[in-house]
């Protein structure tokens, strides 16, 4: 099983950046899409972006299109969001996660069976 482990948030202002990224051990990177995740409190949890494997394909949540990135360098093993244009909305703990299948991209998050530690982004506005 593919393990995964998040970078440091952070408490970020409104209008302001920042990146996220996921390094994964333990499994073949480059044949799992890979996602990002969030929650907010009292809130179920949500797909925020998926990339394919190849990372020539890319899902985005509406209320992200535009602002987030998702990208991934299998070289590395790494799979990252950059996020632009934070708002408050966009508070939540931040899930990478790798699908439970290779070689498949299904944008849901039951697809997903690795996930990481979660990561607190905070945004003030």
């Amino acid at each position: 099983q593919v393990q995964l482990v998040e970078s440091e948030g952070g408490l970020v202002q409104a209008g302001g950046s920042l990146r996220l990224s996921c390094a994964a051990s333990g499994g073949t990177f480059s044949s799992y899409a890979m996602g990002w995740f969030r929650q907010a409190p009292g809130k179920e949890r949500e797909v925020v972006a998926t990339i394919s494997w190849s990372g020539k394909s890319t899902f985005y949540v509406d209320s992200v299109k535009g602002r987030f990135t998702i990208s991934r360098d299998n070289a590395k093993n790494t799979v990252y969001l950059q996020m632009n244009s934070l708002n408050s909305e966009d508070t939540a703990v931040y899930y990478c996660a790798a699908d439970a299948l290779p070689y498949r991209f299904i944008a849901t998050l039951t697809a997903f069976g690795s996930w990481g530690q979660g990561t607190q982004v905070t945004v003030s506005s």
